[in-house]
């Protein structure tokens, strides 16, 4: 957590409420909020005009229309176990002079919990926060280039399904050839970037397909009926805005996501599936946990 359809909530309201906005100003508040892999400190990005926020599997990024720089800079984001934006408006201030530290003590005055970095951001005449909170510190935020149109440090990460470079046929083609499990082959982000733990296990159950089953052992036609069934849990799972369990996921206004009311196996370990109203049970999975119908995922199914 967060997967594909939580980053993907959480990028349409950056997108919504941060588009033209000029950086004001930009403050580490915690030593692990920044990768060490970052090429600049945060602070080098005030005066940056965001013009695009990008997602690829679990990462997300901005673009900027930035001044003379001899990079292509833009801000690479991962929200780890935890990492939450959130978009606070400031008040109107009758006057510039000292609005930075006016807004800063605005801020204090939030009390917000976990905060890592905040940044203060103008945009058609209005002004607000930008606040990367993260409880597990887990998450981090890079300054990095970008090559080709993605991050450069992120060029191991794979497509995902609603990305135009995934190939399908090419992917079928490798997956057939491996070793691994299907579900196993799900969450590698180098094979296919942004399904985790949950929506693996609800498109799995929705081809029915079992987690355990070789790659190599499912067939062309398996494989084309497993990516449309994770297409199909991804897009229902962005419309309700994804899936909180707890606190720990929010959108950039404090809103919980509902799909949890739509899963159909995750979680759900001895109730009644919804097709064949057997009992849904869990089984070890490397060193997690997979929710399945035994009766729909048998192993040997065909």
């Amino acid at each position: 957590m967060p997967e594909l359809p939580e980053v993907e909530s959480v990028r349409l309201g950056l997108e919504k409420h941060l588009i033209g906005g000029q950086i004001l100003s930009f403050h580490q508040l915690h030593p692990r909020a920044l990768s060490d892999l970052s090429l600049t400190p945060l602070h080098h990005l005030e005066n940056f005009t965001i013009s695009a926020v990008k997602r690829r599997g679990k990462y997300l990024w901005f673009e900027f229309a930035q001044p003379e720089s001899p990079l292509d800079i833009t801000l690479l984001c991962h929200l780890g176990m935890s990492g939450q934006f959130r978009i606070i408006s400031l008040p109107e201030m009758s006057s510039r002079k000292d609005s930075e530290a006016k807004d800063l003590q605005f801020f204090g005055d939030l009390n917000v919990k976990h905060p890592r970095a905040v940044a203060r951001v103008s945009n058609k005449g209005t002004r607000s926060l930008l606040i990367f909170n993260d409880q597990r510190t887990f998450g981090w935020l890079r300054v990095d280039q970008l090559v080709d149109g993605y991050p450069q440090s992120m060029s191991h990460i794979a497509p995902d399904l609603f990305d135009p470079d995934f190939n399908e046929a090419e992917f079928i083609k490798k997956v057939r050839a491996s070793k691994s499990e299907a579900k196993r082959v799900l969450l590698d982000q180098h094979r296919i970037s942004g399904i985790g733990n949950i929506y693996a296990d609800e498109s799995l159950w929705r081809a029915k397909i079992h987690p355990m089953k070789p790659a190599s052992q499912l067939s062309s036609n398996q494989w084309r009926t497993l990516l449309q069934a994770a297409r199909e849990v991804l897009e229902k799972a962005i419309s309700a805005g994804g899936t909180s369990f707890d606190s720990l996921y929010v959108n950039v206004n404090g809103e919980s996501g509902y799909f949890e009311n739509s899963l159909q196996v995750y979680g759900r370990e001895n109730t009644e599936c919804a097709r064949c109203a057997r009992l849904i049970t869990r089984i070890k999975f490397t060193n997690r946990s997979s929710h399945l119908c035994p009766h729909c995922q048998r192993y040997q199914q065909a």
